[in-house]
């Protein structure tokens, strides 16, 4: 997810949508993220560095 999207105004207008939006939330609630291991070499790149990867010159 987008960190920007967060920070977004959300205007519900209708019940349904509302009830909806709250029932998503309360099933979300108890769920947990599953942790994630890493088994390859990681590396940040910057600007140049990303199109020489994507073989842009």
């Amino acid at each position: 997810m987008a960190t920007k999207s967060i920070c977004k105004t959300v205007r519900i207008r209708d019940k349904r949508l509302a009830s909806q939006l709250i029932n998503a939330l309360e099933s979300a609630k108890g769920k947990h993220s599953i942790e994630v291991h890493v088994s390859r070499k990681v590396q940040d790149l910057k600007g140049d560095q990303i199109k020489e990867v994507f073989g842009a010159r």
